[in-house]
């Protein structure tokens, strides 16, 4: 039987790193804004969590989370059922305009309560 010579090394070391092996950091998955969730940021939240996190800020923070008041203030949510046709024109006539279909619809209805 043939014995193998370990201290001949250089078909080791000169080999590329296969991709994902050990050397390559480990991702979890990803942050809401795109960043990757890697063992460091795991660590720093970690951190943040066990010197605990300032009540006052997210409290703060909470408030800036709602939906954009109207120029109004004060506003009510109606549901209205449309027929494929004005859906389908809505949609491209919003992207046009570069604003939310409700914004079309909301102008759509002024227009036609003050033509009446």
């Amino acid at each position: 039987m043939a014995r193998l010579d370990f201290t001949d090394r250089r078909d080791i070391t000169d080999r590329p790193e296969a991709p994902g092996t050990m050397n390559t950091p480990r991702v979890y998955g990803h942050t809401k804004s795109g960043e990757p969730v890697s063992d460091e940021l795991v660590e720093q939240l970690a951190h943040k969590a066990e010197h605990g996190y300032d009540v006052d800020e997210l409290i703060d923070r909470r408030g800036r989370r709602e939906r954009p008041r109207l120029a109004s203030g004060q506003s009510t949510v109606e549901s209205i059922r449309l027929d494929l046709d004005p859906k389908e024109r809505l949609v491209p006539r919003a992207e046009d305009e570069g604003v939310p279909a409700s914004e079309v619809i909301r102008a759509a209805l002024r227009h036609h309560l003050e033509a009446s």
